[in-house]
């Protein structure tokens, strides 16, 4: 589908390891589009094929995704009252809630440090959830290079002061071969095949604390663009991105082949 302008994360300023975050607005928390109907039922096929790969919970996490629920609930009533709200009661809150909307939804807690404690993610950018459940943020983002050293700080930091007053959102890129949205592989492998048939694929990536469990639930909506116009902006971020990113990335040797490319500028 078409992303809006804002959902396009290239700096002309050429490539930066930041969180990248921005005011939400609540009344913009969840997003519908055109795929709703797909997305939705593609998202319920998962859960009964691949319901391990899709769903990893703990106790530490049920009254997060219980009051995420809650919300969720609460969302659709004001602003699609028109939609279904119903879910099984014999499912974990986090998986009613996911059947419900497009986005992944993940239930971070604070014991020791922030750990994800529940999981609903059907549409996951090469990334294993089994793997991160019950991790903490520095253990989560510990294969991105830099992150130690940049941003771990800054994302616990962030994490302490987050209230249930001000949420924020984010956005994550990458180039990929193929607009599949369940890409559950820790393979970085470059994008190969025809270049029109690459995909620019962007994840919007929500951040808001429940008031009353204090939890902090994560939502990803995936977008995935096709558009010349972006090439020059995007081979600049490619090309000053470190060597260490562009390999964890899977963008080795992929600005050289969009360069090359007939009519590239």
């Amino acid at each position: 589908m078409g992303a809006p302008t804002n959902y396009v994360p290239l700096d002309p300023r050429g490539w930066r390891l930041a969180m990248g975050l921005r005011a939400l607005d609540e009344s913009a928390w969840l997003e519908t589009d055109e795929r709703h109907g797909d997305e939705l039922a593609l998202k319920a096929s998962l859960l009964t094929t691949n319901y391990a790969d899709v769903v990893a919970t703990s106790p530490h996490g049920g009254e997060g995704s219980r009051e995420l629920l809650e919300h969720v609930v609460r969302f659709l009533e004001e602003h699609h009252p028109s939609r279904s709200r119903s879910t099984s009661p014999e499912e974990h809150p986090i998986v009613r809630a996911s059947r419900l909307v497009q986005e992944d939804l993940c239930v971070l807690v604070k014991d020791d440090s922030w750990r994800l404690r529940a999981a609903c993610v059907c549409f996951p950018s090469r990334w294993l959830l089994a793997s991160k459940i019950n991790t903490n943020l520095d253990e989560i983002h510990g294969p991105v290079p830099g992150y130690g050293q940049e941003l771990a700080r800054p994302t616990n930091g962030f994490f302490d002061r987050l209230t249930p007053e001000r949420s924020f959102w984010r956005l994550n890129w990458t180039l990929l071969d193929s607009p599949t949205l369940f890409q559950p592989t820790t393979s970085r492998a470059a994008p190969s095949g025809e270049l029109a048939d690459w995909y620019f694929r962007v994840e919007r990536q929500t951040l808001r604390q429940l008031p009353r469990s204090r939890a902090i639930v994560t939502s990803a909506a995936t977008l995935s663009e096709r558009d010349a116009q972006f090439v020059p902006t995007l081979l600049h971020s490619l090309e000053t991105a470190p060597t260490s990113t562009q390999a964890y990335k899977g963008w080795t040797g992929v600005a050289r082949r969009l360069r090359d490319a007939p009519g590239a500028k």
